[in-house]
């Protein structure tokens, strides 16, 4: 029992030493999220320092998986860093991500057979090293995409309903 909480408290610290950057809130309205993991980033020194002061954007970006090899999150803008003007980097340059192999396998194996995608949906710092949140996902199509808003206002109706009566 005394192991047990020992992790618990550990898993609450580790929580308490993340700060969001950016997220990709229409991810969940545009596919269906089957499964997610945590990847690291490889990062030049103006690009983390840019993602600390939060100018980063995903909203445009998405996963690549080379033959099951390795895994790059494309197309994510980290704004260039003022004081680096000279050592400056590529804002929308291909990134690195940081995965086991066994995971960049089992999503290269969705991708390829099922039709699945791989898309980031937060970028945060954990202990200050930029981790991004990735997604296995199933793209909507547009009359799911209609029931899910229907379904969202009638439960939005019943609990305006129920605080009324």
């Amino acid at each position: 029992m005394v192991s047990g909480a020992f992790y618990l408290i550990e898993y609450q610290t580790s929580m308490d030493n993340i700060k969001v950057i950016a997220t990709n809130r229409k991810i969940r309205h545009d596919y269906e999220v089957l499964e997610s993991f945590e990847a690291g980033l490889v990062l030049r020194g103006s690009e983390i320092k840019s993602i600390r002061a939060g100018q980063i954007s995903i909203k445009q970006a998405f996963v690549r998986i080379d033959n099951g090899q390795d895994a790059w999150l494309i197309d994510a803008h980290i704004a260039p860093y003022d004081p680096a003007s000279r050592e400056n980097h590529d804002p929308t340059r291909p990134r690195k991500l940081l995965l086991h192999r066994k995971q960049i396998a089992g999503l290269w194996e969705a991708v390829r057979q099922k039709g699945l995608t791989v898309v980031p949906v937060v970028v945060h710092l954990r202990d200050g090293r930029a981790k991004v949140e990735i997604a296995l996902a199933r793209g909507k199509r547009k009359y799911d995409k209609r029931q899910a808003v229907m379904k969202r206002d009638m439960e939005r109706e019943a609990r305006k309903e129920g605080f009324a009566g």
